[in-house]
């Protein structure tokens, strides 16, 4: 019943008593709205106050950052040095120029800038690289073509940006991935994957301590008498290097790649250096394993078997000896501090949101109990 005819209705009773109770009604909702309305505010005040906070460690991070020596313009070189490395293998994905991988690398400023495709982080094959030869071939082809072309998200709502449906779920041509290879007369016709990283179940161990490229701090294998197999180098989910920006926080939840992409691709792979140290190895492999002159095994049993040719390959890594380490876990640290400060901004938006909502009832309600003492003072005895 709407509150105007609520309190016709109270005043049309013509009992006092009536009045009374529903005045002491309406008196008691207002002082409710008006106790959210407190929470609301000085829920508010925190999270203003902690970004304030945030923003003071995240310019502490800058200075020390500045007073690093051997650091200024590392950002720009090493940008350039990795799009140098790079170069081969976006040469070697734009010869699948109708893939979507191929339309993303020839598209990539407009897609950076494009407001509905904000999260799309890149392909597989681009967003880790590996230093040596033999060991960038042998874990592109354990990911196969289809993987290392993979288009990459942070989020689930990106596949509904890169490709949208009609009524009848038939692709629509004409937006997302579709539309752009659309407009440059390449039409994209075939299947290609897209993951996203926020649905992924990520790797919930322990790191590797003081290791700049947050490496997993996962158990070598070892046989009964605790020996470690001859020949064995490490797991495949370490030995990819991973850009700085993407170690820390690239998720919502505050994962970086190698625990998220990379650990769904590999998990626990074992790389070996010869095939018959593999072989000699099968009582402790137990999630696959790889070796560098071109052995595969996939999972328990299953074995890759013949000659393969590998058309992508990740980029070859560099070193970094000319940094100093403490310039990474800076730059790490300041990353988790903007981070940080995202999410207390997102809460700090949605709660003004509840608080302007709470004023709106507020003022509503102030009104209504306004008009009900005026229209009610001539019952109350005077």
């Amino acid at each position: 019943m709407p509150s105007g005819e609520s309190n016709r209705n109270t005043m049309q009773s013509g009992s006092v008593e009536a009045v009374i109770r529903h005045s002491k009604n309406l008196e008691d909702g207002l002082k409710e709205i008006g106790l959210k309305i407190k929470h609301h505010e000085d829920k508010i005040g925190f999270l203003k106050a902690r970004i304030n906070t945030l923003d003071d460690s995240i310019l502490d991070k800058q200075v020390a950052l500045s007073k690093i020596p051997s650091v200024s313009g590392t950002g720009s070189a090493n940008s350039e040095s990795s799009n140098g490395r790079n170069e081969e293998t976006i040469q070697q994905i734009l010869r699948y120029d109708k893939s979507a991988a191929g339309i993303y690398c020839q598209l990539k400023p407009q897609i950076d800038h494009h407001p509905s495709m904000k999260d799309v982080m890149g392909i597989v094959a681009l967003l880790g690289k590996v230093d040596d030869d033999n060991l960038s071939r042998i874990l592109s082809d354990y990911l196969g073509l289809q993987t290392m072309l993979a288009v990459v998200c942070k989020t689930h709502d990106e596949p509904k940006a890169l490709e949208t449906y009609d009524k009848a779920g038939l692709i629509n041509k004409s937006s997302g991935l579709h539309g752009l290879g659309a407009s440059m007369g390449r039409p994209l016709d075939d299947q290609f994957l897209v993951i996203c990283l926020d649905n992924l179940s990520p790797y919930t161990g322990e790191f590797i301590a003081g290791d700049p490229q947050k490496r997993l701090a996962i158990k070598k294998p070892r046989y009964l008498n605790e020996e470690t197999p001859p020949g064995f180098l490490g797991f495949a989910v370490n030995m990819i290097d991973i850009d700085d920006a993407n170690l820390y926080c690239v998720t919502s939840t505050g994962h970086g790649l190698r625990e998220t992409l990379f650990y769904k691709l590999f998990s626990r792979l074992q790389v070996y250096k010869t095939r018959a140290d593999m072989l000699q190895a099968l009582p402790v492999i137990t999630n696959g394993a790889v070796s560098l002159d071109g052995g595969i095994i996939k999972s328990d049993g299953v074995f890759v078997l013949g000659e393969r040719v590998v058309e992508i390959k990740f980029p070859k890594s560099s070193g970094r000896s000319k940094i100093p380490e403490d310039y990474f876990v800076i730059v790490s640290e300041m990353k988790e501090l903007k981070w940080e400060r995202a999410r207390y901004v997102e809460d700090l938006q949605r709660e003004q949101v509840l608080l302007d909502n709470a004023l709106f009832i507020f003022e509503k309600r102030k009104e209504e109990f306004v008009n009900f003492l005026k229209d009610s003072s001539a019952l109350l005895p005077r």
